[in-house]
């Protein structure tokens, strides 16, 4: 038997960096995002000894150990072998050899929720395998507890669940660690015309979130008020991105996200760069209406707003920067899972 799950990656529309803490705890967060079909996929396979395998595939990484209750969190693979203690930890995994295999269709630091939707799918897997009691909120929030407090890793909340209940989503984020997830119903000629605007880019380059975010964090205790206000402008950025899309004001579209992307370089330093300033000029230029920079910020996919057909124009622009342009479509599927 094999036990396997796939979680779909996302792109976040609006809002991006308000479902952290203590911006979150304090004013309450707004987020709009679309997973896509970019997925992280999980499977644990039965073996024929007394030992714990975990391997990624997409990184030709492997760790082998006898079996044990817990697996020693020092640097490699830390994601797998957090879900595996935590697992075992909570409802006891069965006494026998297994591989714990991952495999992720983008780069680590990407800014796609890549590290957080490989741990809803790991859960998956252990979730398809072990038949466990967990409902979709359950799963996204074990998530965010394993890699907040277990792995003591920094960043927000709404990777998590937007890998385990895919579609396009208004999320709101409250006090103690409260998720709501709002399901858009968007029309397919939307979506499909969506899809042929956005141009999803890939800078070529990848970042490490957990120090903007820090940053982030620290402005908020701080009470930096420039960055407050800008985290307060891009969750109503999220109201206004949910109203323009519920309504088929797709000429909307860029002019939010370019207001976003002025508002988002307020929140901390290094989200963004002159690099990526060179490249959203270009884009711009060559008939983008706005943009956004995927995740975190610093670097990774960014995305661009191409009216009518100029989406070739841009992208023929930004093969200078040496990056490239990835082909996606709307995912409308969270967390799968299914035995072989």
């Amino acid at each position: 038997m094999i036990y396997r799950s796939r979680a779909p990656l996302r792109i976040g529309l609006a809002g991006g960096g308000t479902d952290v803490s203590p911006y979150s705890d304090l004013f309450g967060g707004a987020i709009l995002n679309a997973t896509i079909n970019l997925y992280a996929r999980a499977s644990i396979q039965p073996i024929d000894e007394n030992a714990i395998v975990v391997q990624a595939l997409d990184r030709h990484e492997e760790q082998r150990f006898e079996w044990n209750n817990e697996l020693p969190i020092d640097g490699k693979l830390d994601l797998l072998k957090g879900v595996y203690n935590r697992i075992q930890k909570d409802y006891g995994v069965p006494l026998t050899g297994f591989k714990l295999s991952t495999y992720v269709d983008a780069p680590a630091g990407s800014g796609l929720g890549t590290s957080s939707t490989l741990v809803v799918a790991i859960i998956g897997a252990f979730y398809e395998m072990l038949r466990l009691p967990l409902g979709e909120y359950d799963i996204a929030h074990y998530a965010y507890d394993i890699e907040r407090s277990d792995l003591k890793l920094a960043g927000g909340k709404q990777d998590q669940y937007a890998a385990t209940f895919g579609g396009v989503n208004f999320m709101e984020f409250y006090e103690g660690d409260k998720v709501i997830v709002n399901p858009l119903r968007i029309k397919q000629q939307i979506l499909n015309e969506l899809e042929n605007n956005i141009v999803l880019y890939f800078t070529a380059t990848s970042r490490e979130s957990a120090t903007i975010i820090k940053e982030q964090v620290k402005n908020v205790n701080s009470n930096n008020e420039k960055s407050i206000e800008a985290m307060h402008q891009l969750k109503e950025q999220a109201k206004m991105m949910k109203e323009a899309m519920l309504k088929g004001r797709l000429h909307e579209i860029g002019e939010i996200l370019d207001f976003g992307f002025q508002q988002k370089r307020l929140m901390a330093n290094n989200i963004s760069n002159s690099s990526i300033e060179e490249v959203y000029e270009s884009a711009k230029k060559a008939g983008a209406t706005g943009g956004k920079i995927s995740g975190a910020g610093g670097g990774g996919f960014m995305i661009f707003y191409c009216p009518g057909n100029c989406r070739y124009k841009v992208i023929e622009a930004l093969e200078q920067f040496g990056g490239q342009a990835r082909h996606y479509q709307f995912a409308q599927n969270g967390l799968n899972t299914w035995t072989v």
